[in-house]
């Protein structure tokens, strides 16, 4: 798939708390296809001690206007500089890169926690799209760590886990009672050991399991090699041949 260079206008920004915003980006003339689970590399403008684009999933897409929209988790100097941009102000971005979501299955179940909630929108609106209705499971230490919540009410049925019970039901989103129901395909996003323990049990259970990694990724096309993972078919680029792996084809990293 084709890479761009674009520098995208602000027209949209909403702040959740003192972690969590979006940024709606239009894009100057028509997006090009970007798959559910892919991510853009943005440069971080009026910052000289940031060097590197920050790699950020793609959150939501509007094609009739042009947009795509990015959730973003301030943890550092990179992400503190976007959180204080405004509408009107311009972002240069590397876009799409990576491998997206497969879109298999009919009885899927969705599972994101914290920053990892972001590309499930996406997804669950491309589920949507084609007839397929996910269950959507949603969870995060607090509810304030689970900062998107209505958006999925449209595309799926949806549940929230969080540790301390502010919101769903208490325990680990592998605790949920809607975790146990049959499925056929599970998509996950979110902290590793999470993702880890969903493949696990999708593994044991004999579901088709596909999973999006977060490592550092500074160039986003494959050449620096600083995002690569142990898969059973050896070393990959999380950036370029991932982010969504199968999780058959990770058991290397899953039992790490």
């Amino acid at each position: 798939m084709r890479k761009y260079i674009t520098d995208f206008t602000i027209v949209g920004k909403q702040v959740y708390n003192e972690s969590y915003f979006s940024l709606t980006l239009q894009h100057p003339d028509r997006l090009p296809e970007i798959a559910a689970g892919q991510f853009v590399e943005v440069e971080v403008p009026d910052n000289k001690q940031v060097m590197l684009r920050r790699p950020i999933s793609i959150h939501d897409v509007d094609i009739d206007n042009n947009t795509l929209t990015i959730l973003v988790q301030v943890v550092g100097k990179g992400t503190r500089t976007l959180s204080k941009l405004s509408e009107g102000q311009k972002l240069n971005l590397v876009y799409p890169l990576g491998h997206g979501f497969s879109l298999e299955g009919t009885h899927t179940l969705l599972v994101g926690g914290g920053a990892g909630i972001a590309p499930l929108l996406h997804l669950s609106k491309c589920l949507s799209a084609k007839g397929i209705r996910p269950t959507i499971l949603l969870g995060g230490r607090t509810a304030a760590l689970i900062p998107v919540q209505k958006e999925f009410e449209p595309y799926g049925t949806i549940g929230f886990a969080t540790e301390d019970g502010s919101l769903g039901e208490k325990g680990l989103v592998t605790q949920h009672s809607l975790f146990s129901a049959d499925y056929d395909h599970i998509y996950t996003c979110g902290p590793t050991p999470m993702m880890k323990a969903v493949a696990r049990y999708a593994l044991e259970k004999g579901i088709e399991c596909e999973v999006s990694l977060e490592n550092m990724m500074a160039c986003g096309i494959g050449a620096c090699l600083c995002c690569v993972v142990d898969s059973d078919e050896g070393h990959k680029c999380v950036c370029k041949e991932g982010p969504v792996f199968n999780a058959k084809k990770l058991t290397n990293w899953i039992k790490q």
